[in-house]
């Protein structure tokens, strides 16, 4: 098997601390490189489509969300684990580009809804399908026992931190 810029960093390690075992290091070190790898090839795709990330999550929440594809601020803050200033940053960027819209809610006199507008709606179809293909492409490199191991995996490491 090929070695990675991981392997050289444990090498050195072994070299330097023989009495530590830095075995985490492989595990934990490779998963923060292929997330920043993960992200790069991610931001290219939203790119094509004058999207971050951040703002691809909003429009992407409110089109999983189903018809009519709106949700309150705070379940779109919880959803997306961010602060509500962040979500109102994010929402006021959509907002200004036509993409959301806040309107009131009506079954609270006090409180707004996100919803999509069309032309959101239209743009996040697009990204979505795009975001897609690109994350077969990027995972191409797995046989699907591998993608299946891997969510297993993933999944067990995911729900220790999340308790679920």
């Amino acid at each position: 098997m090929a070695s990675d810029s991981v392997d050289m960093i444990l090498a050195q390690w072994q070299r330097e601390r023989p009495d530590l075992d830095v075995s985490p290091m492989g595990v934990i070190g490779r998963m923060g490189r292929v997330a920043k790898h993960f992200e790069h090839a991610i931001q290219e795709t939203f790119s094509q489509f004058g999207l971050n990330l951040g703002e691809f999550d909003v429009l992407a929440t409110l089109r999983r969300s189903g018809a009519p594809y709106q949700l309150s601020p705070t379940a779109l803050f919880n959803t997306l684990m961010v602060s509500s200033g962040t979500m109102t940053h994010r929402v006021d960027q959509l907002e200004k580009a036509g993409l959301v819209q806040r309107i009131p809610d009506p079954s609270d006199r006090r409180g707004t809804l996100i919803t999509l507008t069309e032309e959101g709606f239209n743009l996040i179809e697009k990204a979505v399908e795009a975001h897609v293909a690109n994350e077969h492409r990027i995972l191409n490199v797995l046989e699907q026992s591998e993608r299946e191991l891997l969510i297993v995996l993933l999944r067990k490491l995911l729900t220790s931190f999340e308790g679920e």
